[in-house]
């Protein structure tokens, strides 16, 4: 390991986490908001006795109030999950949602009904939302790499660079090196010798995604880096790359401008040295 991978690697921040990152309330609101009708429907069948009976006046008035059963233990609907019924038979969960003997059957199987008629619950619209508040930590692995790019972003524009994001590749034909994928870079600037197109990312933690990244990057940084006006630049940090050493040090080796929190403001007075123009 070079001295300067080290260097590299003991700068990695232990978090670009802010207090917004952990949840994101309007888009949960927002879920909830969505289905509200329908769970306050599905509250009559709260301290109900004979379950079986109010499932099946509730089907009678509206049947479409149970197509939402499955976000009640947690499961989204675009997950397409599988069960094993009681005939050993693996089905689709929602498959349980067209008849009242099945939905019956689905409410007593999960524990729901016991949940339902002990009234461990009183209102099915606060209930989903504390499911989606649970469900939304799988989001913060995206909200990192977001904060990440807003991070780079202010401080560009705190030292007054002119740059561009969310930037086509197809702008750039003249790269027939990217082949006719297009790539979407975060961030594109322009200079007197060169234009530099931008990857930003942040890693609280481990994972196979660090290692497809790395992989990916060390593909695109020498088709763009053939070209001599065009260079690729990657900026990154975050702990999780410690579980990652050894792909990130290979992808170092391959990708000339690689640049964390900490060193990015040598790339900033670069691109001032080189005068940066309007993209």
């Amino acid at each position: 390991m070079s001295s300067s991978f080290q260097l590299f690697i003991s700068q990695l921040s232990e978090t670009n986490a802010t207090l917004g990152y952990f949840t994101d309330f309007p888009k949960i609101r927002a879920n909830v908001g969505k289905i509200a009708i329908k769970l306050n429907q599905l509250n009559y069948l709260i301290g109900k006795e004979d379950l079986k009976s109010a499932i099946e006046d509730l089907y009678q008035e509206n049947p479409k109030v149970f197509e939402i059963l499955d976000i009640l233990i947690a499961i989204r609907k675009n997950k397409k999950a599988k069960t094993f019924n009681s005939q050993g038979d693996i089905v689709v969960l929602d498959s349980y949602f067209h008849s009242p003997d099945k939905i019956f059957e689905y409410i007593q199987e999960t524990g729901l009904a016991e949940v339902f008629q002990n009234k461990d619950i009183t209102n099915l619209v606060d209930y989903v939302f504390g499911i989606e508040v649970g469900l939304d930590t799988n989001a913060r692995k995206n909200r990192g790499g977001d904060n990440m790019a807003n991070a780079v972003a202010l401080l560009f524009g705190s030292e007054n660079l002119l740059f561009k994001s969310e930037v086509p590749s197809t702008l750039f034909p003249e790269i027939t090196t990217l082949g006719v994928d297009v790539k979407r870079f975060d961030f594109v600037i322009k200079t007197r010798l060169k234009t530099y197109f931008i990857e930003t990312n942040y890693y609280n933690s481990g994972g196979s995604k660090l290692n497809e990244v790395a992989r990916a990057y060390s593909d695109v940084a020498p088709k763009i880096n053939q070209y001599p006006n065009y260079e690729f630049v990657w900026i990154t940090d975050g702990q999780g790359w410690l579980s990652a050493k050894n792909k990130l040090e290979a992808a170092i080796s391959i990708i000339s401008s690689v640049y964390n929190l900490s060193t990015i403001d040598k790339f900033i007075e670069q691109i001032k040295n080189e005068g940066n123009i309007e993209f």
